[in-house]
C-alpha cells in the first residue's frame, strides 16, 4: 500500500508565483478557462493559493506546482512540489 493510497489523491496545480514577500510563504495565482453555460464562451477566471514553500527558493513570475496538503495555517494548505520555469530577468 503507497503513501498515496493511504492519504487519498492530491491535487496538483499549475500556477504562477504573484508574491514571495512573507517567509517561507508565496502567494500562486492559477488561471483556468470556464465555458459559459449560455453562449459558450470561454471566460478567464483565477483562484489565489498561499502556498508554503520551505526553503524560499520560488521568486515572483515562476511558473510552480504545487500540491493540496492538510492545513498548514488558517489560509495555507497547499505546499511547493517543483519549479517548471524560472522568471525571466
Amino acid at each position: 500500500m503507497s503513501v498515496e493510497n493511504k492519504r487519498g489523491r492530491r491535487r496538483k496545480i499549475v500556477g504562477t508565483v504573484i508574491g514571495n514577500k512573507m517567509q517561507k510563504t508565496i502567494v500562486v495565482e492559477v488561471v483556468r478557462l470556464v465555458k459559459h453555460a449560455k453562449y459558450g464562451k470561454f471566460l478567464k477566471r483565477s483562484s489565489i493559493y498561499k502556498t508554503h514553500d520551505q526553503n524560499n527558493e520560488a521568486k515572483v513570475g515562476d511558473k510552480v506546482e504545487i500540491i493540496e496538503a492538510r492545513p498548514l495555517s488558517k489560509t495555507k494548505s497547499t505546499r511547493l512540489l517543483r519549479i517548471i520555469e524560472k522568471a525571466k530577468p
